[in-house]
């Protein structure tokens, strides 16, 4: 069990979950509430994230993140609220399971889990992260081009970004890796519901890289890893394919873990 700040705690959980390939549970949890306030909920989550990782219906589901007595996929939890004890929720999918009565109970269960990296060699990288907004029309991309080793893109909707930007993005394809990905923060990167200059269909045609599923943060964290660990373009690609493949969800008919 990992416990920590909870303003990254999806990055680091998802860290954890492509770097240890491991089938024993590993949980990451921390507290919204400070001891000093009333109704302080690091204890509970502590005691809930130690029962879900005592227990072996926690196993082979990869890195799991535990608040609020919800149990949600490292890959897929995102913190949605500066201040609730329930500001950690999983959009598109959901939590995978609950804390019940001192019980684990997960319903939901992953079959494919996030690609694995394994080691990856200390060394320097730097992954941009671009907010398209509107107006935008690619200058701030450009100065940031020369120095990043990749880029994400958080782009309008299904993956759109004003027309302008789409040249700026798809030149800079050629030099180095540039993932497509959403601003929005649920649902997929499109595939080719829009052909417009600037749209998913133009970008992927310029060479982009689609986040799927992947919001921009967690898309960051597998790029990085991927860059240090020196991968070409083709292992990328594949990467990519891999932590957005969601035919993975299996619903279990026996949901109930051990006692605690």
């Amino acid at each position: 069990m990992v416990t920590q700040g909870t303003d990254t705690i999806e990055e680091v959980a998802y860290v954890l979950d492509v770097l240890l390939p491991t089938d024993a549970p590993v949980v990451v949890t921390g507290a919204m509430r400070n001891p000093t306030m009333a109704g302080a909920d690091g204890p509970a989550n502590i005691l809930a994230a130690i029962t879900v990782a005592a227990s072996p219906y926690a196993r082979g589901l990869g890195c799991l993140v535990v608040l609020h007595d919800q149990i949600h996929s490292a890959r897929w939890v995102h913190k949605a609220h500066t201040g609730s004890p329930a500001a950690f929720v999983s959009p598109d999918h959901g939590p995978l399971g609950h804390v019940i009565e001192g019980r684990v109970r997960i319903p939901v269960r992953i079959r494919r889990r996030s690609p694995a990296l394994g080691s990856v060699p200390h060394q320097s990288v730097q992954v941009g992260l671009a907010t398209i907004a509107l107006g935008d029309d690619g200058t701030l991309i450009q100065a940031m081009a020369g120095h990043v080793d990749g880029l994400i893109v958080a782009a309008f909707g299904a993956g759109h970004v004003p027309a302008a930007v789409a040249p700026v993005l798809g030149k800079l394809a050629e030099r180095i890796p540039v993932v497509l990905a959403s601003r929005t923060g649920a649902g997929p990167v499109h595939q080719v519901t829009y052909s417009f200059p600037g749209s998913e269909r133009d970008l992927l045609a310029r060479g982009l890289i689609s986040a799927g599923y992947l919001d921009p943060l967690k898309a960051r964290i597998l790029l990085h890893l991927l860059i240090a660990s020196r991968a070409g373009d083709a292992r990328i690609r594949q990467a990519f394919a891999a932590a957005d493949d969601v035919s993975e969800l299996d619903v279990c008919e026996d949901s109930e873990g051990a006692e605690a």
